[in-house]
């Protein structure tokens, strides 16, 4: 059997030892750092993000950071969506798009103070734009890459077991906004998001060497609660209709294409990088659309082979670019990436190998 050997510096998360001792059995690279996907149960993992708190090693999301008197302007170069009105403490979900208006990130921009922002950022390598674009532009700012790494605490009961730890202010929190905090003398940034529409925090740790510790005392305040390991679930994050990007985008997919829109602002400046091009392609019309795609059958399928083609009509319409089993549904669903032609209702075939799977086309998020 063939060994795959990483030849770059792929690093291990502040809780990988944590993660080891729950029982983490399969695990991911994500901007080179290693990521756990599964402790032994995908269904119990499932039903306890959905119905109780689960707890994540997502330190994976790294943090790009733009410091210095030129921070605020770098940002809203590379972000199309209006920061003007940003308040520290907040995030925002931004678009970061090349010139042709292609998206190459989705993070969230978080005003740290008003000369420093993180970019909470999905597999790419912002950072190495970020440097490119301040030296081009001859910005006085700095790009790096902080100690930051973030462990997600999500579910309907997550906001008591942070409560229980950091006390009842945190219920008053809004959706992405962030606050400075600290247990045991462990210094973080306490944020309202997760990766999952069940509701939840992230708890940005700012300091790697605590990473073992802050997971002990989450699982501890967690133990009332019956809280366990978990991860990005992909079954929960197809319903809920939450874009990845880099598995549902491509080199041509424009944030229109993945219902993006409202994160986008067009009257920016033409300074502000994809700005000009997004108002080409918005009055040219866009071609593409993301869609919610349910298989026929009721059997789990454990082929993992993505991008499918579509079909309607005997012609190929677009793309399946991610599937997973719902276990609400009790159906294969993913998402479609497909012609404006195809629409919300049309039945399809998707083809995998040799074979046509028929399947319905419906929006988004699905309806569980």
């Amino acid at each position: 059997m063939a060994r795959i050997v990483s030849a770059g510096r792929l690093r291990k998360s502040p809780y990988y030892q944590s993660t080891i001792d729950e029982g983490a059995e399969t695990l991911l690279t994500y901007n080179n750092m290693l990521v756990p996907r599964g402790y032994g149960d995908r269904e119990a993992e499932y039903w306890r993000l959905i119905n109780g708190v689960s707890m994540w090693d997502v330190a994976v999301q790294r943090q790009v950071q733009l410091k210095g008197p030129d921070a605020a302007q770098l940002a809203q170069i590379l972000c199309v969506r209006d920061l003007s009105d940003q308040k520290v403490g907040q995030g925002k979900y931004v678009a970061v798009c090349d010139h042709r208006g292609i998206l190459i990130n989705d993070p969230i921009a978080m005003k740290v103070a008003d000369d420093c922002y993180w970019l909470s950022i999905s597999n790419s390598d912002i950072w190495f734009w970020a440097r490119c674009v301040a030296g081009e532009r001859g910005l006085n700012v700095e790009v790096s890459e902080p100690d930051v790494s973030p462990m997600a605490v999500q579910g309907p009961k997550a906001e008591d077991v942070v409560a229980s730890i950091f006390g009842d202010w945190v219920r008053e929190l809004r959706y992405f906004w962030f606050q400075g905090a600290e247990v045991e003398g462990i210094p973080l940034q306490l944020v309202r998001a997760g990766w999952s529409k069940q509701g939840g925090f992230e708890l940005f740790l700012m300091d790697e060497s605590k990473g073992d510790r802050l997971w002990q005392i989450v699982k501890e305040a967690g133990r009332p609660f019956d809280i366990g390991p978990g991860y990005p679930n992909p079954s929960e994050r197809t319903e809920s209709g939450l874009l990845n990007y880099g598995t549902d985008t491509d080199d041509a997919t424009n944030p229109f294409e993945v219902r993006m829109k409202k994160f986008v602002d067009l009257d920016l400046d033409r300074d502000v990088i994809g700005a000009s091009a997004l108002r080409k392609i918005k009055e040219t019309g866009v071609k593409r659309h993301q869609l919610g795609v349910i298989l026929e059958g009721d059997q789990e399928d454990e082929d993992q082979s993505i991008w499918l083609d579509i079909n309607l009509d005997n012609r190929i319409v677009g793309h399946m670019t991610n599937k997973a089993w719902s276990y609400r549904l009790k159906r294969m669903i993913g998402y479609a990436l497909v012609s404006v032609d195809a629409q919300a209702g049309d039945i399809v075939q998707v083809r995998r190998g040799k074979t046509l799977i028929d399947a319905r086309l419906v929006e988004l998020p699905f309806n569980v």
